[in-house]
């Protein structure tokens, strides 16, 4: 079973900047695609952005310009900036590879003044 673990959220003034990281228990490079998805109370799960293992590169539209997705050999980012009370939520990783999927536990960003 593989294990997701993200970090890097916790408390920031509205037009703050966070960036997220998302470990694998395996290589990232073992997976298809990795994506970051946000759920606000309330709302269903969105997905944010992906990374797929070619290193190509999608961001949800109404988030181009302020969040990016990256990675380095060991983890994937999500750089977030010009933060809004609205992107409040608990942000997950997910892995994606042929019959498997996994998500991690959630890293908690609240947006707040």
């Amino acid at each position: 079973q593989v294990q997701l673990v993200e970090s890097g959220g916790g408390l920031v003034q509205p037009g703050g900047s966070l960036r997220l990281s998302c470990e694998a228990s395996r290589s990232i490079f073992s997976f298809n695609r990795m994506s970051w998805y946000r759920q606000a109370p309330g709302k269903e799960r969105e997905m944010v952005a992906g990374i797929d293992s070619a290193g190509n590169t999608d961001i949800t539209d109404s988030l181009k310009g302020r969040f990016t997705i990256s990675r380095d050999n060991d983890k994937v980012y999500l750089q977030m900036s010009s933060l809004k009370p609205e992107d409040t939520a608990v942000y997950y990783c997910r892995a994606f590879a042929y019959r498997e999927n996994y998500w991690g536990k959630g890293t908690l960003v609240t947006v707040s003044s």
